[in-house]
């Protein structure tokens, strides 16, 4: 390698190894396609690698593309934690504070408790990620996160806030036409919300419930918040969590004492960020905020 990378050229080859060709890596970075392409000609010269495979179909990862992709993502997710610091410098509460969460969560949960927080700092924001994945705080790419899973690395900060109870539950319209199941046998004459794949937590969850596995449900998708809004408008019978339905009267559980799972929920952070002003009242903010959501369900 006779010449030191330049940032921008890893960072679009990011772009490019996640949207598979240079006229979408440009839009979604605000370059020329022409730019695009000289980065990522730059870049495998300074590598001496072939990174990209060039079809009518697009741009296709060569071997050395998909092994260099998760340090280039690291290098990413590093210099986004630089700018994230660099804008907390400064009297006071302030900055940028990345926090991710499940789907469910940041939409129906968060946004109140996110609110009085930037009411209290106005010279805060706040970049919410919305995924079921766990990102790993240790690459820092969050700050904070909220889990529904005990976090297990040894450097961070975490606080259990207690478990959130997921129930069945139906709209009282869609009870009224089809009527209430009155055990577990009863379910298969209803039409069931669940999922569409069956990666392990799901198939570890329908193990206990089997009356929802895949060829049994009328509406079949992976997004939590389509199940929440299926039930709301009444389509059937799916998974909920029991704070949320508790904000609509119209909301009715269905056979809560067979039918109830507790998911545990965590706000965790780096321990390096405790002394940071800006993660340190956001991460109190959360805990309060979401202990304050568990005890109302």
């Amino acid at each position: 390698m006779d010449n030191e990378p330049n940032w921008e050229w890893y960072r679009t080859f990011l772009g490019v190894a996640e949207t598979g060709s240079l006229s979408a890596a440009g839009r979604a970075l605000g370059l020329a396609q022409p730019t695009v392409g000289r980065h990522i000609d730059s870049l495998e010269q300074a590598l001496g690698l072939k990174l990209f495979t060039r079809s009518h179909d697009g741009y296709a990862p060569t071997e050395a593309a998909a092994a260099l992709r998760p340090y280039a993502a690291s290098v990413a997710a590093t210099a986004a934690a630089l700018r994230r610091v660099a804008s907390s410098i400064g009297d006071g509460v302030r900055g940028t504070v990345r926090i991710t969460a499940s789907a469910v969560v940041g939409v129906e949960v968060l946004p109140p408790i996110l609110a009085a927080l930037r009411a209290a700092h106005p010279a805060l924001v706040i970049e919410l990620v919305l995924s079921n994945a766990v990102d790993d705080l240790l690459q820092r790419e969050a700050d904070i996160a909220v889990r529904m899973v005990r976090p297990t690395q040894q450097a961070l900060v975490a606080k259990r806030i207690g478990a959130i109870d997921i129930g069945l539950f139906a709209h009282q319209r869609y009870l009224e036409a089809h009527g209430m199941p009155q055990g577990l046998a009863d379910l298969a004459g209803h039409a069931l919300i669940g999922y569409d794949r069956e990666p392990a937590a799901v198939r570890a969850w329908l193990a206990r419930f089997p009356a929802f596995a895949r060829a049994a449900l009328a509406l079949r998708c992976d997004s939590d918040l389509a199940h929440l809004g299926a039930i709301r408008a009444g389509f059937g019978i799916g998974w909920c969590q029991a704070g949320l339905a508790a904000r609509d009267p119209n909301l009715v559980r269905v056979l809560p004492a067979a039918c109830s799972l507790p998911l545990e929920t965590w706000v965790a952070m780096h321990e390096d960020l405790r002394a940071s002003p800006r993660c340190a009242v956001t991460f109190a903010a959360l805990v309060s905020g979401l202990g304050a959501y568990l005890a109302q369900a």
